[in-house]
């Protein structure tokens, strides 16, 4: 079954634009209730601080709030007026809380969750490093897409950067509710490729589940040659002219993925289509 609430969370009118051609197309494809997120920052005032705040001050910056959310709104509704399914604009205060709180709230209610990638030149302070909140602490999958990303539609061509781990088994079982009947599909293995078969029966096993499901899928194994796995998944989503990459997200300790890095920081990094992250 496809997703039938979707979250699109919308931070600036240039990254509405953007994310509502991804999340129209799925949500009339899949019938969904369409949800548009949009936070108003609080202005934060600290108690230890003795400074005074003249009334002008709070009017201004409660009239800039205003004024985008008003823009994003527009945007918002240009995109879902003339359409069939059903959509809900939000609009809510941040308050004491940030606006990665306030996604990270509202995401656990929907079966989807997209989202524009980090962008360090326009978003708000209390708006950064959300992706990596939502994904981490939402407990839903989470389509983050590229700025002034403009392809094809979600669903008919996809590559599953797959692994033994109970983070890609998610990602796989939540991209089922999206690729398209027929879809073709490429379970992408990022390594040696074993020297017997049957020692990869995991993939081989992942790989049959999907074509009962009448998908298209073939397992691949791709040697990294020295590139990271995130540049590897990404070469290939070229190559194969795939419309969605899917992968199992923070599957190590924070600590880890400072010291070491990590495959879902690098893809967060740099991306070239969209890409679904489970947790």
């Amino acid at each position: 079954m496809g997703p039938k609430t979707i979250l699109v969370c919308l931070t600036t009118p240039e990254h509405t634009e953007t994310l509502l051609k991804v999340a129209a197309p799925l949500a009339r494809k899949h019938g969904a209730h369409l949800i548009g997120l949009h936070t108003i920052e609080a202005l934060v005032v600290y108690p230890g601080i003795a400074m005074h705040i003249p009334d002008t001050a709070f009017a201004t910056f409660n009239e800039s709030q205003k004024e985008e959310a008003d823009a994003i709104k527009e945007i918002f509704v240009k995109h879902t007026k003339s359409e069939d399914f059903v959509s809900e604009f939000r609009l809510i205060k941040a308050e004491a809380q940030s606006a990665a709180d306030r996604m990270v709230e509202s995401a656990r209610a929907a079966d989807l969750v997209i989202m524009a990638h980090e962008d360090k030149d326009s978003d708000r302070y209390d708006q950064r490093h959300a992706q990596v909140r939502v994904i981490r602490e939402g407990g839903r999958p989470v389509i983050v897409v590229p700025l002034d990303y403009d392809g094809p539609e979600i669903g008919k061509n996809i590559l599953l950067g797959w692994s033994d781990t109970r983070e890609a088994a998610r990602a796989a079982h939540d991209m089922l509710g999206l690729a398209d009947a027929g879809a073709e599909l490429t379970v992408l293995r990022v390594g040696d490729r074993p020297q017997d078969a049957f020692k990869d029966s995991d993939a081989i096993d992942l790989t049959e589940m999907f074509a009962r499901h009448g998908l298209k899928p073939t397992l691949e194994h791709k040697d990294p040659m020295g590139d990271s796995i995130a540049e590897v998944l990404n070469t290939t989503a070229f190559e194969k002219g795939a419309d969605l990459i899917v992968t199992g997200a923070f599957g190590h300790s924070r600590a880890y993925d400072f010291v070491i890095g990590a495959t879902s920081y690098a893809l967060l990094r740099d991306q070239k289509i969209p890409v679904l992250f489970s947790k």
